[in-house]
């Protein structure tokens, strides 16, 4: 964790600050850092907050971020993980100022549809990526039509991901796909593992587009798909597009936003 000293800068507070809520992952440095910060500033139920607090790393920024979708509830991460890609520092002092100083992202997940190979329907949402992978040892098929047209009749492969571009630099850059910046209005589709066509790396596409995954084989060849942290298994087909009606804001310390880290990954070596 970064102990700098944050310096406010000399800006009104613009949001209420009245309840703060502190959430901490179930790990011993965030619930001791919890402690500490309910002792300095009280902590507020969830359901009357007007801001939350999350303490922990990017997993549990992300199951925080799905516990405030539609809420309008901001949520300011502090790292007590390991990465921490979305958390800001963690500092106790001045948490007031920094909250009122912090600049807002707003974020609109993933809606994934699915049909499952027994015709059940199942909905989730997600703010990272949904990636459809293989059940067992062999590899996938897969048929993706965009804005209904067939684009590629057959994909092998061990799986395939729809990501945001909040989500670009998570499971979409290990699987060697484009890091996205926030006001791209784009939407990266990366093949994991592709077999065939070999050199197929995926594409980007604009954020309007409505995905269409079709399993080929799938009693042979079973998939799973995966929202986030949301998986069906045994999947026939799944519809995955960006849902505008559905809205998340994450706080950021000022010069270290959401659209600047995605930017400063792209030099990181």
């Amino acid at each position: 964790m970064d102990d700098q000293p944050f310096s406010p800068a000399s800006i009104p507070i613009q949001r209420s600050l009245a309840g703060i809520c502190f959430l901490a992952a179930p790990t011993e440095m965030a619930q001791a850092s919890r402690e500490r910060l309910v002792g300095l500033y009280g902590d507020t139920p969830f359901a009357r907050a007007d801001v939350v607090v999350a303490l922990g790393g990017d997993g549990f920024m992300l199951e925080t971020l799905h516990r405030t979708l539609s809420t309008d509830v901001p949520v300011y991460g502090m790292n007590c993980g390991s990465v921490g890609f979305l958390m800001n520092p963690f500092q106790e002092e001045d948490l007031k100022e920094r909250l009122a100083c912090a600049q807002d992202v707003e974020l609109h997940p993933l809606r994934m549809s699915v049909v499952t190979r027994g015709g059940a329907v199942e909905e989730a949402l997600a703010l990272n990526e949904v990636s459809l992978l293989r059940q067992q040892r062999q590899t996938a098929k897969i048929r993706i039509s965009i804005d209904g047209r067939v684009r590629l009749q057959e994909l092998v492969c061990d799986g395939v991901l729809v990501a945001t571009p909040a989500g670009s630099t998570a499971y979409n850059l290990s699987a060697h796909g484009p890091i996205v910046p926030l006001s791209a209005n784009l939407l990266p589709l990366t093949p994991i593992s592709a077999f065939r066509p070999r050199r197929w790396r995926g594409a980007l596409l604009p954020a309007t587009a409505e995905v269409m995954f079709e399993v080929l084989e799938p009693d042979k060849r079973p998939v799973a798909a995966v929202a986030d942290f949301t998986e069906v298994r045994d999947v026939a087909s799944v519809a995955v597009s960006e849902d505008r009606s559905v809205r998340t804001i994450i706080l950021f310390d000022p010069d270290q936003g959401l659209s600047e880290r995605i930017v400063a990954e792209q030099f990181t070596v």
